[in-house]
């Protein structure tokens, strides 16, 4: 008689898994195969005896070219002429890293903006001090 418990792996609602196997294993997901997007691991374990358990796990598969966007953000309210940058790129694989295109420019934020103008500002109050008193 086996002793050990079947496992059965399904991907999101299939009626056919995608393994079947005997505990304990070490099982590889290849999500490249898997549209971008929400995905559930349902595991089904069947023991000896009959008793069945199952366990599940939501997960997000995101393989596609990361898209970066500036200019608007989710629930933005706008109006008027809106500047948008976008960028996409695609991270490559394990082996190899693409690193052309995957940094997305941005814009400097206006805090900085201010301590900059903030800063040369003081300098110029300064150096008219100096100039003017000597």
């Amino acid at each position: 008689m086996n002793d050990k418990s079947t496992v059965y792996i399904f991907i999101d609602d299939e009626p056919k898994p995608i393994a079947r196997v005997q505990s304990p294993l070490n099982f590889e997901l290849d999500t490249r195969k898997l549209v971008d997007g929400e995905h559930e691991l349902k595991i089904v374990s069947k023991d000896p005896s009959g008793k069945e358990g199952i366990r599940r796990i939501p997960f997000t598969v995101k393989n596609g070219p990361a898209i970066a966007v500036e200019g608007i953000k989710e629930h933005d309210i706008v109006d008027g002429v809106i500047p948008i940058m976008i960028n996409a790129y695609g991270k490559g694989d394990q082996t190899h890293f693409l690193i052309s295109g995957s940094e997305t420019p941005q814009s400097i934020p206006s805090w900085v903006w201010i301590i900059i103008i903030g800063f040369v500002g003081w300098a110029l109050y300064y150096l008219a001090r100096y100039l003017y008193s000597t």
